[in-house]
């Protein structure tokens, strides 16, 4: 009867063990590396978190700085008319500081409160 030789299994012996368990911590070590690489990447200095951060200030800061220019433009036209246009002045005077012409008279109405019992 002819001997059929058996491969010989290398998780049985000794080597093979220790080649399992280097395979092993390597898997966990890779685990372990891409685990934080994932958290550095979402929540670090220059993550998605901060990145996201970064994008609202800007949304916002481009806001305040349309708000300005308009607001800059209703000034430089207000001031061109104060400049330029006499009964812009008059109507300002008018309105802000109480004044008359001469021969004019003022009638200031004012509400009164009454008691509703």
């Amino acid at each position: 009867m002819p001997v059929v030789k058996k491969p010989i299994d290398q998780s049985e012996t000794p080597l093979g063990a220790t080649r399992r368990v280097g395979r092993r911590a390597v898997h966990y070590l890779l685990v372990v590396v891409c685990a934080v690489v994932l958290v550095d990447a979402l929540a670090g200095d220059k993550g998605f978190l901060a990145m996201l951060k970064a994008r609202r200030q800007y949304l916002a800061l481009e806001q305040a700085l349309a708000q300005s220019k308009a607001e800059n433009a209703r000034l430089r036209d207000e001031a061109r008319r104060l400049r330029d246009d006499p009964s812009a002045v008059e109507d300002l005077a008018r309105r802000d500081l109480g004044l008359i012409r001469p021969g004019e008279k003022l009638f200031v109405i004012r509400d009164i409160q009454t008691d509703a019992r």
